[in-house]
């Protein structure tokens, strides 16, 4: 086990410093010159230039990636070009933030997700299967910002019994949690019902149901067991998708997690920002990847990593 988490952690290392090429080229690609959009006003192209001159912006992208790549290996990120403040630092602050939304989200996914696909499994092509099965399909396929506008505009504007704005207590999370944990949940719900009916057509269910089994043990003490592989190893991953992905969810509901941090770097052209924040989400997603893999031998004891 141990030497299958090293390997997989050394091939992640090319992977990291691909992601941070990849930035680095396109942030050069886009026009304008980010001194200029930090400083938001006119200045005297003199001051631009000695200023870029200054934070090395004018060397060749090659030299500027090495010596990025040379410091980060150190902890340090860099100095944001907007704020002047330590990447690393402001990236620890917005954390705890993302955390709390995938967290919220995740309790909303895997408490609705679950109830729901071993229920339209069980009652199969009945009306609450149908039920169900429609609104996760529309969980799935509704763009997260459209789902987080709707439960702002009926929740907090029309209801006026949420907040639609902030993070100060647990009830600002709820329409978060709601809108980002839709998605997920149509996700498991799905993967739940196709697996358990997969299951459910084995030879060994026929034969618990033979030995006179109550249809709720048969699902539970054999079927579900054996159809919990694939929905653990989702879940797992909706855990890494979660902290790194939680983009448009803070932006709408103006949340300071790691999400909006990226979203404010790519609107200033804050390279160090943006670069800090992507290589942090890139490294949650690898983390979230292994621990998928290691869950399968935790899950099933016939299944080994190697």
């Amino acid at each position: 086990m141990l030497a299958y988490i090293v390997k997989r952690l050394l091939i992640a290392v090319p992977v990291l410093i691909s992601v941070v090429f990849i930035i680095f080229l396109i942030m050069n690609v886009l026009p304008g010159n980010p001194i200029e959009v930090m400083m938001k006003e006119k200045v005297k192209p003199a001051v631009v230039e000695r200023v870029t001159r200054e934070m090395g912006l004018n060397d060749p992208v090659m030299v500027r990636f090495f010596r990025y790549i040379k410091n980060a290996v150190r902890g340090d990120f860099g100095m944001s070009y907007k704020l002047n403040r330590d990447v690393g630092v402001m990236i620890k602050n917005a954390f705890p933030n993302t955390v709390r939304l995938a967290l919220a989200a995740l309790l909303v996914a895997w408490i609705i997700g679950l109830p729901a696909g071993i229920v339209s499994a069980v009652r199969k092509d009945s009306a609450i299967d149908n039920i169900f099965m429609t609104f996760s399909l529309v969980g799935v396929s509704v763009p997260v910002f459209w789902t987080a506008l709707l439960l702002q505009l009926v929740f907090g504007y029309y209801l006026k019994i949420l907040p639609i704005n902030g993070y100060a207590t647990w009830r600002h999370m709820i329409l978060p949690a709601i809108a980002l944990g839709w998605a997920s949940a149509g996700s498991v719900a799905r993967l739940t019902r196709s697996n358990l009916l997969e299951v459910m057509r084995n030879d060994f269910i026929r034969t618990a149901r033979a030995k006179g089994l109550r249809e709720l043990l048969v699902v539970a003490r054999h079927a579900l067991k054996n159809s919990m592989l694939p929905v653990v190893t989702i879940m797992a991953l909706q855990i890494s998708s979660l902290l790194s992905g939680a983009v448009i969810t803070e932006s709408v509901f103006g949340i300071p997690g790691v999400g909006r941090l990226t979203v404010d770097a790519i609107n200033s052209r804050d390279m160090p920002l943006l670069q800090g924040s992507v290589m942090f989400c890139t490294i949650i997603v690898i983390i979230g990847n292994i621990a998928a893999d290691i869950s399968y031998s935790l899950i099933d004891p016939r299944i080994r990593v190697k």
